[in-house]
């Protein structure tokens, strides 16, 4: 049921309702008027009966009066309704009616005015004072909801009102990591359930696995999909009755069997009745079957010599549950069951490795040197973060700047490696966030290979966020594409020869060969040399660039020309913080194709 039906009560407004058409791509459009392309209908009250349990979302253009009546007669649950919107004839306001957060109404509601440059009306308490539709926010990260509140709108209702809330996020996900960037101020948040005074609060929110005791006031669970089943039995083991006792041993153990994301087994059990039955008791989760040798490695707490004999690994359920978690840790050791004579089974769980609260780097790209040039994702994190790392000698401190209160952040220009790893892991030991901040993208001389090896070594969680790299920044600034049809097609990222040697195939002068657009690194010191390499294959004429601190607040460019290029970066002394740029396409606006040019030569004409 995805179709969504545009009710057009006046032909005067047939362009707003075509302009929304083709933004939405499967809108279909309803009216009295006999219009081309339109579905033409006899009564507006007899179509809004056939499309509202048809359609995703309706929206009405013209008075809100026709809307309002004629979806009365049909309106039973904001869980089944459709988004409801009516937008006045002139497209100046755009008004959520029905079924704002569940329905999506809301959403489509900002939407549809970003369509058409108007005004959103919004009446949800929730949406008017940014905080959480604690209604809908489950679907939106995959966590499934449930509460110990007969009627669900008594802890909605003390939340808008702002009611103290504890928090509790005892995982990390991608939805989390939002909860707490936007925590409104009468929400404490919490990582350990022991750590809340119940008695300080009138509602509980928690993100987690588990199932924790009564609290005693109204709780809104979400519980993410973040756990996996691992199961080992014996052959052609009767199943009835394994998945009802594996669910309550689950509860037994405060686990939320909402939160399994996956059951897994060795392939020598893939055919056995009891995954199957399994499968269907959580609800078609994915089953995920492993081969010995890819098992072999992982040591098990409860390892079985039977189970070795039988499949050369340690054991079945806890192994599977391990790699199915990536390495995640087991919050569930082996459990044996057996509900009938010959019919024995084993299963344990394990919380997957990235849900895991704990330790945690982030390596970021800055981006060239603009505060602003960096990632939104890159920029919560130093938001978040409690210690940040940065390169100082490349990276501006301005940066820096959002850390939160209490955060730590240091420079990582005096330090060597050791100090730095010591530094990271003192913080990732004590369950902290650290972010290491690199210059650009750090996959282009980021050095960051041996941070993660380090990280590798002691089996520490990282991540990489992206940056914009320099020879990205060199392109804006220079106002120039890079690759011009007919004329240049590659782009070269490469270094000049200093202390650190160029591969034997990677000289400059075998990458000249191909007149592509060059973007030589860290090579001001070098520049001499970098000239005479590039002029056995360039052109002496070919246009060059030195480009000193891009996008930083003192950044200088120079052009010239190849045969100068020494000159320039000698005279105008630029230092190691200098991108250089050779090749065709600086600058150029001749370059565009004849077939472009002919296409497109009606706008050049005066």
């Amino acid at each position: 049921m995805n179709h969504i039906s545009i009710i057009l009560t006046s032909a005067v407004s047939l362009e707003i309702a075509r302009t929304i058409q083709r933004e939405l791509g499967e809108a279909e459009i309803y009216t009295k008027a006999e219009i081309e392309d339109t579905v033409q209908i006899s009564s507006i009250d007899d179509c809004v009966g056939e499309l509202f349990s048809n359609s995703q979302a309706l929206i009405f253009i013209g008075a809100m009066g026709i809307c309002v009546r004629s979806i009365a007669p049909y309106i039973k649950d904001k869980h089944t309704d459709p988004a409801v919107i009516c937008i006045d004839s002139t497209g100046k306001y755009v008004i959520s009616v029905l079924s704002g957060h569940v329905g999506g109404a809301n959403d489509l509601t900002k939407r549809l005015a970003r369509i058409l440059g108007a005004e959103a009306v919004i009446t949800t308490q929730s949406d008017n004072t940014n905080l959480w539709a604690l209604d809908t926010i489950g679907d939106k990260y995959d966590w499934v909801t449930t509460s110990n509140t007969v009627n669900f709108n008594q802890p909605l209702t003390s939340f808008v009102n702002r009611k103290a809330t504890a928090l509790l996020l005892d995982i990390n996900d991608e939805g989390t990591q939002y909860l707490e960037r936007t925590v409104p101020e009468h929400v404490t948040i919490y990582y350990k359930y022991l750590d809340i005074d119940l008695s300080n609060y009138e509602l509980l929110i928690a993100v987690t696995p588990y199932i924790y005791p009564d609290a005693g006031i109204p709780v809104i669970y979400y519980h993410p999909k973040v756990l996996h089943l691992g199961v080992g039995c014996r052959k052609d083991c009767n199943p009835e009755g394994i998945s009802r006792y594996i669910g309550e041993a689950l509860n037994r153990n405060n686990i939320a069997t909402s939160s399994i994301k996956s059951i897994s087994s060795i392939d020598i059990k893939k055919d056995e009745p009891l995954l199957k039955k399994l499968q269907a008791y959580f609800e078609n989760v994915p089953v995920h079957i492993y081969t010995a040798d890819e098992l072999k490695d992982i040591e098990v707490p409860n390892p079985s010599e039977k189970v070795e004999e039988v499949t050369s690994i340690q054991g079945v359920s806890e192994s599977t549950a391990i790699k199915s978690a990536n390495g995640g840790t087991l919050i569930l050791e082996k459990q044996k069951g057996k509900l009938s004579e010959g019919n024995d089974f084993t299963f344990a769980v394990t919380i997957d490795r990235n849900a895991v609260r704990q330790g945690h780097i982030e390596i970021v790209g800055a981006g060239p040197g603009d505060p602003d040039l960096i990632s939104v994702k890159g920029r919560h994190f130093l938001e978040a973060a409690d210690l940040i790392l940065y390169a100082g000698s490349l990276v501006p401190v301005e940066l820096t700047y959002c850390a939160k209160q209490g955060a730590v952040v240091r420079s990582s220009a005096p330090m060597d490696l050791e100090e730095q790893f010591a530094l990271m892991k003192e913080f990732y030991d004590k369950g902290k966030l650290v972010v290491r901040l690199h210059t650009g993208d750090p996959c282009i001389y980021g050095a960051i290979q041996e941070q993660m090896a380090f990280f590798d070594e002691y089996n520490m969680s990282y991540h990489i966020t992206p940056g914009i790299s320099s020879f990205l920044a060199a392109a804006a600034a220079l106002e120039s594409q890079f690759t011009i049809p007919e004329k240049v097609q590659t782009i070269i990222l490469t270094r000049g020869e200093g202390r650190t040697p160029i591969p034997e195939k990677e000289k400059l002068h075998l990458l000249a060969r191909s007149q592509s657009t060059m973007c030589i690194f860290l090579s001001a010191t070098v520049a001499e040399q970098v000239q005479n390499e590039l002029l056995e294959h360039y052109p002496p004429e070919t246009p060059v660039a030195a480009c000193y601190k891009l996008t930083w607040k003192d950044e200088k460019i120079y052009r010239g020309e190849l045969k100068d290029l020494a000159k320039i970066i000698k005279e105008n002394n630029l230092t190691l913080t200098t991108m250089i740029v050779v090749g065709e396409a600086i600058g150029n606006r001749q370059g565009l194709s004849r077939l472009y040019a002919h296409e497109f030569q009606h706008l050049f004409r005066g």
